[in-house]
């Protein structure tokens, strides 16, 4: 891998590290060590799965944030290896779709695999930051990350398939089932690069704005992410570049994912309902998305990962049955502004 890379400090030589908290269905990462600022909270949305049809569509909407329950609340119901992660889950259907959201002003490099494979490039998963290819995201310059990205301005949705039947980004890559989830990792921008750049924000100036956009007892099974259909969404470079990443105090999460239909057994709580169809969003009549900042420019994409099979393109390969999926036709598309995020 060519480029500068940043590499996390050793746990030994760290006084202080962020902290990670559960607020709502919320993460909460805050760095007080760095600046009273440094913070940003991100959670996942429930969203339409678009369809796999090989046409580009614009961004779904969101439908709601996922439940997020602490491993550690719930250790003696769940898997030896989450306990050994820790963190947090959330409970998808097969076949879900989700998005990951950002909320917050002070700038964070923030790093999202699925299944330890990185969702922008491809690669194995490593808490290092890296510019070439960039490796992470830039928030709040990036509002949302709704997939993989495999092209300039194209992503393949996030879907939650069951680990074991090849279908996610981490089987197709590796040839193994052994991680599933989401990887989340955070690095705040040094205090004195923010002081310099950005006018301190009064607490609370700042209101996030979201555009909605039989029951098992078995043993709970992971589920991972793999690639659906295709969006249009850009993947920002990083334009204030590597050196003003703090990485000596960044923060790691664990997220897994169990099956909605199992989340009762664990949870004792009844699983959201299944989210609408794509066709039956779009024959209501309601928005779809489009978001685009000309001052800011995309990523390439990562062949890596553009070169994976989708859902369908699998379920095919299979010798599976596989529901016919057509354009959706004419839809309804909002222009969202830069100053949303």
């Amino acid at each position: 891998m060519s480029g500068t890379t940043r590499t996390r400090e050793p746990e030994e030589s760290q006084q202080v590290r962020g902290v990670i908290q559960l607020a709502g269905n919320s993460l909460e990462f805050r760095f007080p060590q760095v600046h009273e600022d440094a913070e940003f909270t991100l959670d996942f949305q429930r969203t339409l799965r678009i369809p796999d049809d090989g046409w580009e569509h614009y961004l779904p909407p969101g439908l709601g944030r996922f439940p997020l329950n602490l491993v550690d609340d719930y250790a003696d119901r769940v898997p030896e290896a989450w306990r050994e992660h820790g963190g947090v889950f959330l409970p998808m259907y097969q076949s879900e779709a989700m998005w990951i959201n950002f909320g917050g002003r002070y700038p964070m490099a923030v790093k999202v695999a699925a299944g330890k494979i990185n969702a922008l490039t491809g690669e194995q998963w490593t808490e290092d930051l890296c510019d070439d290819p960039q490796d992470y995201l830039v928030v709040p310059d990036q509002p949302w990350l709704d997939g993989f990205s495999v092209k300039r301005g194209l992503i393949r949705q996030f879907v939650a398939m069951r680990l074991g039947e090849g279908y996610t980004a981490e089987e197709q890559l590796t040839g193994e089932a052994r991680h599933g989830g989401v990887q989340i990792t955070a690095y705040p921008m040094k205090a004195s690069e923010y002081e310099a750049r950005f006018r301190r924000l009064e607490k609370g100036a700042y209101e996030d704005v979201m555009y909605c956009m039989t029951l098992s007892a078995a043993p709970v099974e992971d589920m991972g992410l793999a690639p659906g259909g295709l969006m249009r969404q850009e993947i920002y470079e990083d334009d204030y570049g590597i050196d003003v990443w703090d990485t000596t105090v960044g923060v790691s999460c664990y997220v897994h994912i169990v099956n909605s239909l199992q989340y009762f057994s664990v949870c004792e709580v009844s699983p959201p309902h299944r989210p609408p169809t794509a066709e039956e969003y779009a024959e209501a009549g309601l928005p779809w998305f489009d978001y685009y900042d000309a001052d800011r420019k995309a990523l390439q994409g990562a062949k890596r990962l553009a070169d994976l099979e989708s859902i369908r393109t699998r379920r095919i390969g299979k010798g599976r049955v596989v529901r016919r999926e057509g354009p959706l036709g004419p839809v309804i598309v909002q222009p969202l502004s830069q100053e949303i995020g």
